[in-house]
């Protein structure tokens, strides 16, 4: 396995893998139902009908003109879809491609997309990708079956190789407009970031795409990211030469992961005013932990917390 750089061989060994990630399809009654019950559940694409609100029922369906006409209450109905279709926003910007154990941040990225792939697939559903960073303006239109999911692994290959060249930090509102534009209502977004290209601007187009799918979010962590390293000098190399660092200082060493922190938290805060499920994972980690967390395969909600 490349740990610094995306391939294709190693995305596509993750194929056996996913199944732990994936559930079988089952079949359901009734007029308005679907032939197919997806682990990734979205809240459907047509419109049915509108009835009094129940406890229980998700606030973001809400049929606001009716409760104004009615002075009461009320609730959309949808019809499931046949096929749930699954987008996954890959995050490579160069704050990415950084890691300290293992492999980067933007390698972690990639298996763990590849994984929701495979997964999303073998239970009968359709799979895109859309990619950002410097470079990136791709997308992959959701597909069914092995080829939508080998579409999606050469894409995240290929960004990859892209992204690598640029030194752009490209804003998460951009991906997250291009997203609501590509995302069919009652779509299952995924998004896979560090949180550090979440800008203000991301707010607006992150409550239209909750309004219509239903969103979730990997945050990418690296250990030097939550623990400084032991009291010395490193040389570091960035954009503008040779930087040395003294960690020698326990100030130095307290406020080190609170800096990462405080960039994360400001995705994390968002994610949360909406009520949208995330969890963390560390680049020294395998996915399929966290991944079952954020799908709710574990038994929990999807709103999960840290490991």
């Amino acid at each position: 396995m490349n740990a610094v750089h995306v391939t294709l061989a190693d995305l596509i060994a993750l194929r056996l893998r996913a199944r732990r990630l994936a559930r079988p399809a089952a079949r359901v009654g009734g007029s308005h139902a679907a032939t197919h019950v997806s682990r990734f559940r979205g809240r459907g694409v047509d419109y049915v009908e509108s009835r009094a609100y129940q406890p229980g029922d998700d606030i973001r369906q809400m049929d606001w003109r009716v409760t104004a006409r009615t002075g009461r209450p009320h609730t959309k109905l949808f019809q499931e879809e046949r096929e749930q279709s699954v987008l996954l926003v890959i995050d490579d910007n160069p704050g990415l491609r950084f890691g300290t154990r293992v492999r980067f941040k933007s390698v972690q990225a990639a298996r763990a997309a590849a994984l929701v792939a495979w997964a999303a697939v073998q239970g009968g559903d359709r799979i895109g990708a859309l990619g950002f960073g410097p470079g990136l303006n791709a997308e992959v239109k959701p597909g069914g079956g092995p080829r939508g999911a080998l579409r999606v692994l050469r894409a995240l290959a290929e960004w990859d190789a892209i992204a690598a060249t640029g030194n752009e930090v490209v804003p998460l509102s951009q991906a997250l407009r291009r997203a609501h534009r590509l995302a069919r209502p009652g779509s299952r977004v995924i998004l896979l970031s560090d949180g550090f290209s979440a800008d203000a601007a991301a707010e607006a187009p992150l409550t239209l795409l909750a309004e219509h799918c239903d969103v979730a979010a990997l945050v990418l962590t690296d250990p030097l990211e939550q623990q400084a390293p032991p009291p010395a000098r490193y040389a570091l190399r960035s954009e503008s030469g040779q930087v040395l660092l003294d960690f020698s200082a326990a100030r130095t060493r307290a406020r080190w992961p609170q800096l990462f922190a405080e960039r994360r938290q400001g995705f994390i805060d968002m994610l949360k005013r909406h009520g949208l499920g995330w969890t963390l994972l560390d680049t020294a980690a395998e996915p399929e932990p966290a991944l079952a967390r954020l799908l709710g395969l574990d038994g929990r909600r999807n709103i999960a917390r840290p490991a």
